[in-house]
This record gives structure tokens, sequence and C-alpha cells, in this order.
């Protein structure tokens, strides 16, 4: 007997109700809302073992969170709703643990920021979580929430929204989390625990564990887990969605239909599931929005590999008690860095391209004047990009004698290296028949994890298409946008991702022809004073100042719709060969005057501007968008590097850009040039001895 039942409890549960509706009705009727009925009333005070206070604490955070979230209405037939549902990354498995909890599954791999909001995904969950709660077993035994991250890459993690996910169910929803199991973390999430440390407080504080597959079965009984989480039961994820289109929609099914109950035996009710829920329902379930084949590359690891990683985790939960424990992983405090460095070739290519590490290097240049970090206007505005000090970087000084050891030829073998690691994402979208004319190259798409994406024009799916993709800066999400150089038909295109992203400046790396080959089509008037209409865009020539190596144009851009103007600066580099790379020099001087620019413009924002203090997005082209825009990015983020921290890591920072605009870096030579600029600006700002040269033995292009 639990506290949920026996004469006596049900006694005082039925006088805890009373209280608990009286008080919470008094509230409803001020703010003219509907009373809340006697089973929502004991669902909320079974969540908090019937003490009415915390239950209606509990109750009004729940209220709070969905108008703050917009989730107060959920309409089933929503056409964005049911495409979210059929993903298939949320569901309650039919089974239950030990206990008799209802397990609920998040699968993260299957989550893909730019094609749903926070608020559709938490739609999806309260309006499956509603349906679990019809079930008295589950409101009294709870709720077990797995959170899969087997074969998920940084690009499916929504930082914010799994904020919002675990704040609603730790304190805002009426069901009690009894346990949370993340499974297969990643390297580059373990790293920073930073969404685990949510947890660390109260009474959560033992309830998250981080497992591995074979683990799970110690928490959740293999026949309630699904076959891919080493189970042995087969999805069912149409049956349950019948079974929450049927709660919604007030039909009163029976959950038991669906749940294997603990109390009853494994077996009660399972084979009558797909039979008792057949209704007209199916014909609502048939028509979702459900997503074709996608043609997937997954960046995969070798047995070593994964044995290596599987032994750096044992040393590095060694000597702890109860390793599967996050607090007991990570202490209060603890630095990452101060982890037992891998120290395997292999290990760090299997490491995940976005590790992050919250620590800075223990071992800094001492020549190298520290720079603060920019102040932020937002709250994870700074924490978010996959471009963080780490302990893996090197001096200036290390740099060197690296390039003077691999030489040229050990360079291009790294990039090589480099070059063969498979893509961490999906092409689907510029694969799509539609979108294909707006690629330049048929060799050269954009990450659907990472793309751009347009506003809607007259409800047209493929108008949000753009060949672009955000990629990260140094401590700043989104900082760019690599995108190729624009053809005639995306012209208006690119000038509504300009608007969008607020941008204010653009660098062209490429001249629009060369060796009589059409590079980049001409998308602004190259005459002072001239101007051309690209739809509602009109784009006016404010005026030329011709550099040796590069040309600086003031365009003004006018919304014909809204009225509004803005004032854009376009930067082309006009001194990159047909072959090979530019001297440094003249290219870091054009890096340091685009930075100038974009400090300006978003200085004189002010207001207008409310994200990170180093301004919106600045656009980098070339012709395909990876070979030169990767190359000018890469030393941009090393050498803010250099300033913040004293360190770089040119390997790491190509392969992490490389995740967000697939083969970014085309060429080998762009690769041993990024070393030659970050050393360049080294010596010119007087951070190393300037007579020690680099030594390449072959310093010609291929």
């Amino acid at each position: 007997m639990d506290f949920f039942s026996g004469p006596w409890s049900k006694k005082n549960n039925n006088l805890a109700i009373q209280d608990f509706l009286s008080e919470v009705n008094l509230s409803q009727g001020q703010r003219h809302r509907s009373p809340v009925s006697w089973g929502t009333g004991c669902k909320f005070l079974m969540a908090r073992k019937f003490d009415v206070k915390r239950a209606i604490d509990l109750f009004f955070s729940h209220e709070s969170t969905r108008e703050k979230e917009d989730l107060l209405s959920i309409d089933p037939s929503d056409r964005y709703l049911q495409k979210e549902l059929s993903t298939e990354k949320f569901t309650i498995l039919p089974g239950r643990d030990r206990s008799g909890a209802a397990v609920a599954l998040f699968s993260a791999r299957l989550h893909q920021p730019p094609q749903t909001t926070h608020q559709v995904v938490l739609k999806s969950l309260i309006y499956q979580l509603d349906a679990a709660l019809e079930s008295i077993e589950t409101q009294r035994q709870g709720l077990v929430f797995i959170y899969d991250m087997t074969e998920s890459k940084y690009a499916n993690f929504d930082y914010d929204l799994s904020i919002k996910i675990l704040n609603l169910l730790k304190g805002a929803y009426p069901a009690r989390l009894k346990r949370v199991l993340i499974v297969t973390a990643p390297l580059w999430f373990k790293a920073p625990f930073k969404i685990l440390r949510l947890f660390v407080k109260e009474k959560l504080r033992d309830r998250v564990y981080t497992v591995s597959v074979s683990e799970l079965i110690t928490y959740v009984p293999k026949d309630t887990l699904p076959i891919q989480l080493g189970g042995t039961q087969v999805p069912c994820h149409q049956v349950w969605l019948q079974l929450c289109f049927q709660c919604a929609t007030n039909q009163q099914p029976d959950p038991c239909i669906y749940f294997i109950s603990r109390l009853s035996g494994p077996g009660a009710n399972r084979g009558s599931i797909s039979r008792s829920i057949s209704t007209d329902t199916d014909n609502h379930i048939s028509d979702f929005d459900s997503e074709s084949s996608k043609d997937t590359v997954n960046e995969k690891h070798t047995n070593e590999d994964r044995e290596k990683e599987k032994e750096d985790d044992m040393e590095e939960e060694s000597g702890k008690p109860d390793s599967t424990t996050v607090v007991s992983k990570e202490r209060e405090g603890q630095k990452v860095g101060n982890r037992k460095r891998k120290t395997s070739e292999s290990r760090k290519h299997s490491s995940d391209l976005s590790t992050v590490n919250e620590a800075p290097p223990e071992t800094l240049s001492e020549e190298m004047p520290r720079k603060k970090r920019p102040p932020s206007s937002g709250s994870n505005i700074l924490d978010d990009s996959i471009h963080m000090p780490d302990t893996n970087g090197m001096t200036v000084q290390e740099l060197l004698n690296k390039v003077n050891s691999l030489k040229r030829k050990g360079l291009v073998g790294e990039y090589g290296s480099i070059k063969m690691e498979a893509p961490t994402g999906t092409f689907t979208t510029s694969k799509l028949k539609a979108n294909l004319p707006k690629n330049r190259y048929t060799d050269v798409l954009c990450y659907d994890h990472s793309r751009v994406t347009l506003p809607l024009i007259d409800d047209d799916p493929t108008s949000d298409y753009i060949n672009a993709n955000f990629v990260d800066g140094y401590m700043q999400k989104n900082a760019f946008i690599s995108t190729q150089g624009p053809l005639p038909k995306t012209f208006v295109d690119f000038w509504r991702m300009v608007w969008h992203n607020q941008t204010k400046v653009i660098v062209m790396t490429t001249k629009t022809i060369e060796r009589s080959r059409m590079k980049c089509g001409q998308y602004w008037p190259n005459e002072e004073e001239a101007d051309e209409q690209f739809e509602e865009f009109i784009v006016y020539n404010n005026g030329m100042s011709q550099n040796k190596d590069f040309i600086e144009t003031v365009l003004m851009l006018h919304n014909t719709n809204s009225g509004e103007s803005r004032q854009i600066s376009h930067l082309q580099f006009i001194s990159w060969p047909d072959y090979g790379v530019p001297p440094a020099a003249p290219f870091l001087d054009f890096l340091f005057r685009v930075r100038s620019i974009q400090e300006k413009a978003t200085k004189d924002m002010a207001s207008d501007w409310t994200g990170h203090p180093l301004g919106p997005p600045i656009i980098v082209h070339c012709s395909a968008g990876i070979g030169r825009t990767g190359t000018f990015i890469t030393v941009d983020i090393c050498l803010r590097r250099l300033e913040d921290v004293g360190t770089v890591d040119v390997r790491e920072t190509v392969r992490r850009i490389r995740s967000q605009r697939a083969f970014s870096i085309q060429m080998p030579d762009q690769y041993v040039f990024c070393h030659q600029a970050v050393i360049e600006q080294a010596q010119r700002q007087g951070l190393m001895n300037s007579i020690e040269q680099i030594v390449l033995e072959d310093s010609d292009s291929d």
C-alpha cells in the first residue's frame, strides 16, 4: 500500500483536492478562465505527493510556462504539429520501468533545429505527455525520461530548446519526474556539462544519469526498450499517436490498451493494441507530412576508436563514487581542462567537431596580451559557438615549430586526413528538384542542419532556400554566413538574406570573372550613383574606394515593402591569384579592414541590434563559398582566439568549420596559408621573434 491508497489516505487526498481546487479556481475565475476539473487537480497533487502548497505552485508554474511559450492552445489537426509528431523524435513507449513509471524517449539525432520551432516541439511533447497522464498508473508511478544521443551530432543539439524541455519537466509539468537517462552522450556534450548542471540542484541531484546503451537495462527493463537501444520492443509510434489523438479530441480511450502495466504483468493487454485503437483516426495519422528517406552521410568511427573512447571515459570517471551520476562525475567548479588528455591521433579524429571546454588553457604564451571577452547581451550568446578556448591549442611559437617540422608536405598530408572525413550532415533541401538550379555547382551543396532559411513567399516551401550556411565565429554563434557567389536567378534571394539577417558587411574574395570563367554574378551596381532593383529591393551604389588589394563599396539597400533603408559595406578582395593563395600581408590588411567596418556598423546600429556584441552575421562568399571563404573565416577565428587566450588550433578550427559548411578549405594550399597568415600576424604584432621564418620545402601551388 502506498500513500495514494487506503481509506485514510483516500479521505485526506480528497480533502487535499478540494483545497487545491478552491484556491486554483478562485484564481481561474479572476482571470476569466474555465475552472480546473477534479481529475486535473488530482494529477497536480499526485505529482507533488498531495502536498497542496507544492501542487498549487506547480500548477501556476505550468500555466506560466504554457503562456510564455504560447502553448495554451494545442490543435491536434495543426499540420506543423502533425509533421513534428511524425518525426518520431519524441514518443512514449508502451512498456514501463520496473516500478511502473511511463518511459518517454527523445531521440536527439532526429531533431533538425532549422526545420521546426521551439513552440512546435514543446507542443508535441505536451500533446503526448498529456495523453500519457490519462493513465492512473503513470500519474502514480511517474515518468522516466530517456534522452538518446546515439549517433547525434552537434547540429542536432539545440541548447535553448533543451533548457526549455528540462525546465518544463523538472518544475512545470504535472508528472513525477523520477529519472533522466542520457544515453551515449558524445564527448562534446560531456565536456562542458552545461545542460546537466540544470539538474545539480535540490532533489534532482541524484536523478540524472549518463549511461551507455548496455547500461540502460539497469534502469529500464529490456522488454520495455526499443530494439535500437538494446531492447526487444518493436516501435509502435503510429499506434501511440492514435491514442494521443483520441485523448486530445475527448474520445476518452482506455490507456490500458496501449500501456503494459507492471501491476498486472508484462503481457497484459499487449496483443490487442493495434486492433483496439484502429478507428477513423487512421486517416488522420496517414496524412502526416512525414519526411521522405534522406541521403544521409554519417560520420563513423572504427572499432578501435570506439574502444579508445571507452578507455578514456573510464579514465575520466575512475576514482569517483558512482561513476554513472552526473554530480559525482563532475564536481562543482571543477575544470574540464584538467581531465587527462587524449594522446591517440585516432582519438582526435573520432572526437566530435564541436568539442568545447569552459576552462581556458593552463599554459599560455606569456607575451600574448590578454583581451577580455566581449560582454554578452543575451543569455547564451557566447557559449553557443563551436569555437571556444580549450586545452588543445598551441602557442604561435609551437605553431611555427610544427610548420617547420612538418614542412609543406606534412601539412598537405594533415589536410588530406581532414578531407577524408565524411560530411557530418545531410543535403536533402539542396537536392530538391526546385532548388537544384539555385546551386552554382552541382557538387557544392549546403547542409540541412546549418543552412540559412529565408522567409517563405506565398507559402511556397522551396522559397526559403539559398545555398548558404551559418558558420560560428570565435565565441560567437552564427558570426558568418558562408555562401556561393550569387547567380542571376538568386540575386533576389541573396538580398533577402542580407535583409533578413540584418547583415551590414559583405565580404567577396573573388572577381566576377577569372580566367574567362564566370565566378560570380554582378549582384550589385558596380558604378557610383547607379542603382538596380531586385523585386522589392533597390540597391544603390553610394560610393567606391579603390585600394591596391581590395575595393570598398558603400551600398544603400532599400526595401520598397517597408520603406526602410540600410547601409551595407561591400568589400571585394581582388589580389587572390587565379591559382594558389595571396601574400599574407595584404590578406591580413583586408581582414582587419573588414573587422573595423563591422565594428563601426554594429556600434551605429545601437539599440537596433540586440545580439552578439560583435554584430550580425558577416556574409562571406567566393565562387563556391567553401575555399577562399573558408580560408578567410579560419584565419579570423584563429586570430581572435590568439588575441584572447594566446593559443591557436588551425586543424581543429578547419574541422569544425567543415561541420557547418561542408568541404570548407578546398585546397591544400589554402590550409597551408592559414598557418602562414596566423604566424605572419603574430610577427607583425611582436608576439614572436620576427627573425624566425617559416621554412617549407615546396611552396609552389598545386
